[in-house]
């Protein structure tokens, strides 16, 4: 799933080529049972309101909160999409093939024309002669209208604070934590309503760097461990958004472009290889904690008595 960096990055390049451009047209072949009565597009009654809601409307800014993607639109209503497992949003020239319904990059040869590109089930049509297009593999993703800037502030009431804020210092980073002390640090982390954005791959990242093990209660962290993982997590969350994100699995950014964040791992998904860090001689190990993937170093991730 896309973690704070590759949303960071998709909302960031789509601000500057989407903004004050029009959308013309919405075409979208999400539809699901499952969504009947509710506000998703995947409810095809839901999409008829999503779309005369944005049809010939300017999308005045592109940005972030948390994991989701949000497209302010003329007048004060907010696109929010939730990329979740499989998602992402790609700019540029598109046919539609109307024989099998659906979209392909008019340029196969192009970065859009990749094999994580090719799942496009929602197609906005811009004025400038482009298409904003959701490639979702697994239709996992969520894509709604939020009417007014009062229901936005409502529908995010519930998450933590964002960490790469400047007003995010390491005193309320260690208060964010200890709001959740009998829980699992991997966990806890990657809670949102904790801390916004982090998923899977920055939390193994940054316990690795901080020489946490995943498993740890909060309520066992020490002074040091804090100060640790609160830097460790600027810093790495920092380089993710430096490196274009992290494509280990589907992530592209709206060019189709990889990102490289994938390359410089030291934990995630380094099962069996020998650690990294300096003058350690541990092996990365995987273990499932709370239902999801821990990989960490088994000498200097060692659990403290």
């Amino acid at each position: 799933m896309p973690e704070l960096p590759e949303v960071h990055t998709t909302a960031t390049i789509l601000d500057k080529l989407v903004s004050g451009k029009k959308i013309l047209s919405v075409w979208t072949d999400y539809n699901s049972s499952f969504y009947r009565g509710k506000e998703n597009i995947k409810d095809p009654e839901y999409f008829k309101k999503f779309l005369e809601g944005v049809s010939n409307r300017e999308i005045v800014r592109v940005f972030r909160r948390a994991k989701n993607i949000l497209l302010d639109i003329e007048g004060s209503s907010t696109v929010l999409i939730h990329m979740k497992m499989t998602g992402h949003l790609l700019y540029g020239d598109y046919t539609y093939l109307r024989r099998s319904d659906s979209w392909e990059p008019t340029d196969k040869q192009s970065s859009l024309g990749g094999p994580m590109s090719r799942f496009v089930h929602l197609v906005f049509t811009l004025d400038d002669g482009k298409f904003l297009a959701f490639s979702d593999m697994r239709k996992f993703a969520t894509v709604t209208l939020i009417p007014n800037k009062d229901a936005l502030e409502k529908v995010f009431s519930s998450l933590g604070p964002e960490p790469l804020e400047k007003g995010f210092n390491l005193n309320l980073f260690k208060q964010s934590l200890q709001g959740k002390p009998k829980g699992k640090i991997k966990t806890v982390l990657m809670d949102h309503k904790v801390i916004a954005g982090i998923g899977n791959i920055y939390s193994d990242e940054i316990l690795w760097a901080s020489s946490v093990y995943p498993e740890t209660i909060v309520s066992k962290l020490t002074k040091e461990n804090f100060h640790n993982m609160f830097y460790a997590m600027k810093m790495l969350l920092a380089k993710g958004i430096d490196f274009g994100g992290d494509s280990m699995s589907d992530y592209r950014n709206p060019y189709g472009e990889k990102g490289s964040f994938q390359l410089h791992h030291e934990a995630y998904r380094r099962t069996g290889e020998k650690c990294r860090k300096k003058g350690c001689l541990g092996t990365i190990v995987r273990k499932v904690v709370n239902g999801r993937s821990a990989h960490f170093c088994n000498k200097h991730q060692k659990l403290k008595s």
